[in-house]
């Protein structure tokens, strides 16, 4: 089945949740800051099928540029090229509204996301040290800065 990449409504939220819930990884939120992120933010959800909701991403303009908050994958639904394919949407999306730099921070240790990052011309930027607690981490900054 192709795999279709979309705008999320608020009808989605909690197929969001509930996704989110299963990812170790993911950043975890609560059904109102989601429901701001989809009513002022950027929300691309990848489906499968018939509102199969397989994975989804995150984002926010802050100051011209967008941070990359949240992507999640359904575990399920892994190395078949959907994180990937959520962000070439989101770095298209970028690039074609205001041409901004994309930006985000990872856990040191998640080297799946950092590797997927990376593949998508993603570069290490910096370092913020113990930024994560439970258990305490650095975080790795990365961007991604529009061809001129």
């Amino acid at each position: 089945m192709p795999l279709m990449i979309r705008s999320a409504s608020l009808n989605d939220v909690p197929a969001l949740l509930a996704l989110e819930q299963g990812a170790a990884t993911a950043a975890h939120w609560t059904q109102e800051q989601y429901l701001a992120r989809v009513d002022s933010g950027i929300v691309l959800i990848a489906e499968e099928g018939i509102r199969k909701i397989s994975g989804f991403v995150c984002a926010r303009i802050i100051a011209g540029d967008c941070e990359l908050e949240n992507i999640v994958v359904d575990e399920n639904f892994r190395r078949r090229g959907i994180g990937a394919a959520l962000l070439k949407e989101l770095l298209g999306n970028s690039e074609r509204n205001s041409g901004s730099t994309v930006w985000l921070e990872v856990r040191e240790s998640n080297k799946a996301a950092r590797r997927l990052y990376e593949k998508q011309g993603f570069r290490e930027s910096g370092r913020r040290l113990r930024y994560y607690k439970n258990p305490e981490e650095d975080a790795i900054l990365y961007d991604h800065r529009p061809l001129k």
